[in-house]
């Protein structure tokens, strides 16, 4: 099996290699994160020939009998031997029941390196934060980067390529499928329908399954909108369907603890407030959202950019916010290591009412950390107005942040 690096996760997690934490790989089903493990695998055989590692993969039938904590025990013993350095890898550990009681057992006799994945965010905020506080490191893997996009499947890097990552997205068996047609979205339906009936209605005991599909169809065809879960339930209400407020904000937090999508909180700029209404919603693979909701580059461009301008930033660690400033918004305020960015997404610039409205806001702001206008295609790129940049979104997605 050919197995293509992802070196911003690895490079994050080898230094943690045999340090006395669990390695918790997160994020949304089929992003890759088993190959991520797999690559740590080799690493591990690369620096050490004589290890032994220990590998279960939750979803294959060799594994179904091991339900729960006592299953697992039950079959790890005898497996970690003595006179060699131990590592234990598991898959969709959240599948075990309890499974936090084995791993606080393994981790307490320092029998082996533990690594494991997890498709459910409430296992961070629920049992694993319980039982093994202080004693767990979490590494949020990512659907593909549009570079990643590229390596996968052997692109160029230009605007024709740019446009299959808007609307095929970065899930990484599609390079296995290919971006022909429609083949892509038939894998992505399966997808969406695993996710929404396995990881969403079963798990967080979702009974009503209509709402809860028209409610990602709203979050699709309204992607980057600032969302109120009040207004919703009025806007049912309105339509003659009894829904409440409480009910909305349960069914968003089951989608988010998939992280199938994110929730984007407002931020005051150059303040400390965060607001707890007003958020935005962005969908972790923009693929998954057109399998929803259908393609259309004319009316949706916008929407996908802004996606994608997210999901950069957040595959490289970075904290994101939506910036409020007065009346006035910023699309991103973007933090890591005490540094800040902040950025507008916009189709063009190119009429002087509208660079004066994205140049504008970000000129409001107090401060010196660097401050980007994103456009699509304009011709002119890297240019500065007032120290701030205009970058192409190729131009931009293409590039690491060095922060």
């Amino acid at each position: 099996m050919k197995l293509i690096n992802r070196p911003t996760y690895t490079n994050r997690i080898i230094p943690f290699i045999n340090k006395q934490v669990i390695k918790v790989l997160n994020g949304q089903r089929r992003v890759g994160k088993s190959y991520v493990m797999l690559q740590l695998m080799e690493n591990i055989r690369t620096i050490d020939s004589n290890a032994n590692i220990v590998y279960i993969n939750m979803e294959e039938d060799d594994f179904s009998h091991i339900k729960t904590h006592e299953d697992l025990t039950t079959y790890l013993k005898d497996k970690f031997p003595t006179d060699k350095n131990n590592y234990f890898f598991i898959d969709e550990v959240q599948e075990v029941k309890e499974f936090e009681r084995t791993l606080r057992g393994l981790l307490a006799k320092n029998t082996c390196d533990i690594y494991c994945t997890g498709s459910n965010a409430h296992m961070l905020s629920g049992e694993l934060a319980t039982q093994l506080s202080g004693r767990y490191i979490v590494f949020q893997i990512h659907s593909l980067s549009f570079l990643e996009f590229l390596e996968f499947h052997q692109l160029e890097n230009k605007s024709e390529s740019l446009i299959l990552y808007l609307k095929y997205g970065g899930m990484p068996f599609l390079s296995n499928i290919g971006l022909q047609e429609n083949l892509p979205y038939e894998y992505l339906r399966s997808v969406y329908a695993t996710i929404i009936l396995k990881d969403v209605v079963a798990r967080e005991n979702i009974r009503n399954i209509s709402f809860l599909e028209n409610l990602v169809a709203h979050l699709a065809d309204n992607m980057g909108s600032l969302f109120s879960a009040n207004n919703i339930s009025k806007y049912l209400k309105s339509k003659r369907v009894e829904i409440s407020t409480q009910l909305t904000i349960n069914y968003l937090r089951a989608l988010s603890n998939t992280f199938f999508i994110h929730k984007v909180q407002r931020s005051e700029v150059g303040g400390l407030k965060i607001f707890e209404i007003g958020e935005k919603y962005y969908f972790e693979d923009l693929g998954l959202r057109n399998a929803i909701t259908g393609f259309n580059q004319l009316a949706d461009i916008h929407k996908l950019m802004e996606n994608a301008v997210y999901l950069h930033l957040r595959q490289q660690n970075f904290n994101v916010f939506v910036g409020k400033l007065g009346d006035n918004e910023i699309d991103f305020v973007s933090e890591k290591n005490g540094n800040k960015m902040y950025i507008q997404v916009c189709l063009t610039i190119q009429s002087e009412n509208t660079a004066t409205r994205e140049f504008g806001n970000l000129l409001k702001i107090e401060d010196n950390y660097p401050k980007y206008v994103i456009t699509l295609n304009d011709v002119i790129m890297g240019q500065n107005k007032e120290g701030i940049m205009q970058k192409n979104l190729l131009e931009f997605l293409s590039e690491q942040i060095d922060y």
